[in-house]
């Protein structure tokens, strides 16, 4: 994941997240098919869905730790079987905003 590009949908100048159980979950997308996948029940009407091509590294290490509340990753949501979650742990994200690192989950000095 962190060495693959993975296409962010984006609404305006965000990136297209959702919180589900106190988690922020940036979208993210393998490939255009799925991300059409995902517009298709997502976009409205016939629009276009503009999105980011980001390294997951990037994603996990710079965009999470900014969000200012946990954040994860969730990876080609609209594809039955194929859905894959990056929660924020150790090992995926920074430490310093990991929720099994003993913080709070936001940025410690």
């Amino acid at each position: 994941m962190r060495r693959s590009v993975l296409l962010v949908p984006t609404v305006g100048e965000q990136l297209w997240s959702a919180r589900l159980g106190g988690v922020r979950w940036i979208y993210a997308f393998t490939d255009e098919t799925a991300l059409a996948r995902f517009a298709l029940l997502r976009a409205p009407g016939d629009q276009a869905m503009d999105y980011a091509a980001l390294l997951g590294a990037r994603i996990v290490d710079e965009i999470v730790p900014s969000l200012g509340e946990p954040g994860g990753l969730a990876v080609d949501v609209a594809t039955e079987d194929g859905s894959m979650f990056f929660p924020p742990v150790v090992g995926i994200v920074p430490e310093a905003v990991a929720v099994d690192a003993g913080g709070t989950g936001e940025e410690r000095s």
